[in-house]
């Protein structure tokens, strides 16, 4: 079992920087892939960017891409987000995911980022 907290949320101004953590325990965290995703007021949860286990591959939104940032810390237990260039669209609840094989059954409570403009 593996249990996910996400912290860093808050509110910012636009184009101001959020660094999210998501702190995993269990001893299994360095083989799983993890995700951060989002999902803003009355619409869909969106996937935000990933990141192999190893570091060794990431991915982006497009709507992300270039400000935003996803690192981990294996030693850590700990996925990052870096955000820059903050905009108010990007105001939402974010959330980590982590999982193998394509499957991400293990979710925290997720961190509200609000951007004011």
């Amino acid at each position: 079992q593996v249990q996910l907290v996400e912290s860093g949320g808050g509110l910012v101004q636009a184009g101001d920087s959020l660094r999210l953590s998501c702190v995993a325990s269990g001893r299994t965290f360095s083989s799983f892939a993890v995700r951060w995703l989002r999902q803003a007021p009355g619409k869909e949860r969106e996937f935000v960017a990933g990141i192999s286990a190893s570091a060794g591959s990431t991915s982006y939104a497009d709507s992300v891409n270039g400000r935003f940032t996803i690192s981990r810390d294996n030693a850590k237990n700990t996925v990052y987000l870096q955000m820059k260039s903050l905009k108010p669209e990007d105001t939402a609840v974010y959330y980590c995911a982590a999982g193998l094989g394509g499957s991400f059954p293990y979710w925290g409570q997720g961190t509200q980022v609000t951007v004011s403009s």
